[in-house]
């Protein structure tokens, strides 16, 4: 991994601005596996069909683009503490409006708001957490994804016990409101400086390089894009519709289906801990491709699965490859370009969002069209994606190094 300018640490140590940076995942995690795995017990309340509710992915994809646009700038203006304060204030305040949203259209404009805090909030962070701990940002983004999936692992079991007694989905959901103020008052007691870098701060120039190693530097960014979206896809229409697979090929109850969701989790959380120091080790391209294939196992189990209890492990074991594909990809894009980690993730957000945006509603879409247990076929397709662009990617990494290197060598 390349150490980026300004790193204040090569180690890895969870200092306090660390844990505040962690605290914006647990917010996130949170909303999205209490509510995802909710949605089709949205679609229920609200008489909407499979696509219509898939729509919600279309409006977090909105609210992730704009997202995107606009954190670089409020980084450089506003400073990063304020901007990640703000947009953390704002998931609370959307997620208010989602629980009392009694139609399709407010609950699709609540996403937007919460999705535009969320990934607000992760477009900031991100780049501070590799900023503070430089060739380590592997293991800390790992982590910090590994606390956000920690955290959500309750979100299901809670939206099943809610169910299960009669009161619903939403008061699970809104716990996120309260997760998100107790973040917003860790976040605004840690001093500006540093990783938390102030309002106006210049951008740091970019280093002199020669003309062929630059070329072949954007191989690998377009490799680790495309991971970026096969992942999150992959992630975001399974914790949509794994609810409505497990009712459909196992019979079992809404609470149960909804809670089989944790698995998933399980599985995320367990790897992320495991596999974020392992990374400083072993080659994180080759841990996202193995990660890839990992996923196509579990989600072979849980295709054919026709218990509630088979089903959880295949969501187990997806959990244990679909838990790396994110952290990882983020943290060998930002490798890829150094010098303007913020803009880098401006640039994953967007392509997060675009991937939220088509893959809930593009599985809903076929679920309408031929029947849940069809249109999971979509996963293992995305994965093999995901993979192939892993390996080019690693492979492409390894003769940009070894282009610079030569150059160094003819310097000198």
């Amino acid at each position: 991994m390349v150490t980026l300018p300004g790193a204040e640490r090569t180690g890895f140590t969870r200092d306090r601005i660390t844990v505040a940076f962690y605290s914006t995942f647990a917010v996130w995690g949170w909303l999205l596996y209490s509510f995802n795995p909710s949605v089709a017990l949205l679609a229920d309340d609200l008489g909407i069909s499979d696509a219509q509710a898939g729509l919600h992915g279309t409006s977090m994809a909105a609210g992730a683009i704009l997202a995107a646009f606009v954190m670089p700038r409020l980084v450089r203006r506003r400073g990063r503490r304020a901007t990640v304060v703000a947009s953390v204030s704002l998931i609370a305040v959307g997620v208010v409006a989602l629980v009392l949203a009694p139609t399709l259209a407010w609950s699709l404009g609540a996403m937007f708001v919460v999705a535009l805090g969320g990934n607000a909030a992760l477009t900031a962070t991100q780049p501070g957490l590799a900023i503070r701990h430089g060739r380590a940002s592997s293991a800390a983004l790992t982590e910090a994804n590994g606390i956000g999936s920690s955290v959500g692992l309750v979100g299901p079991l809670v939206v099943g016990a809610f169910v299960a007694v009669g009161w619903g989905w939403r008061p699970a959901v809104l716990v996120t409101a309260l997760l998100a103020v107790v973040s917003a008052l860790m976040l605004a007691r840690i001093p500006v400086g540093g990783a938390m870098t102030p309002a106006h701060e210049p951008a740091a120039p970019a280093p002199v390089a020669s003309s062929a190693p630059a070329r072949r530097s954007a191989v690998p960014a377009l490799c680790f894009f495309a991971t970026l979206v096969s992942a999150v896809a992959m992630e975001f229409a399974t914790t949509y519709w794994a609810t409505s697979l497990v009712i459909d090929q196992t019979e079992a109850g809404a609470g149960i289906a909804a809670a089989t969701t944790a698995g998933l989790l399980l599985g995320m959380s367990t790897i992320r801990f495991v596999a974020g120091p392992l990374s400083l080790r072993i080659s994180p391209a080759l841990l996202l491709a193995g990660s890839f294939l990992l996923a196509i196992c579990g989600w072979t189990i849980l295709w054919t699965a026709t218990t509630p209890a088979i089903a959880m492990v295949g969501l187990v074991v997806s959990g244990l490859g679909y838990g790396l594909q994110y952290p990882l990809s983020v943290a060998l894009l930002l490798a890829t370009a150094p010098h303007r980690p913020d803009a880098t993730q401006a640039r994953a957000t967007l392509a997060v969002g675009l991937a939220i945006g088509v893959a809930p509603f593009a599985l809903g879409a076929l679920a309408d069209e031929f029947g849940t247990h069809r249109a999971f076929v979509l996963i293992p397709v995305v994965a093999l994606v995901g993979c192939v662009a892993a390996v080019v990617g690693g492979r492409a990494i390894r003769r940009v190094v070894g282009a610079q290197t030569d150059a160094v060598a003819l310097e000198r």
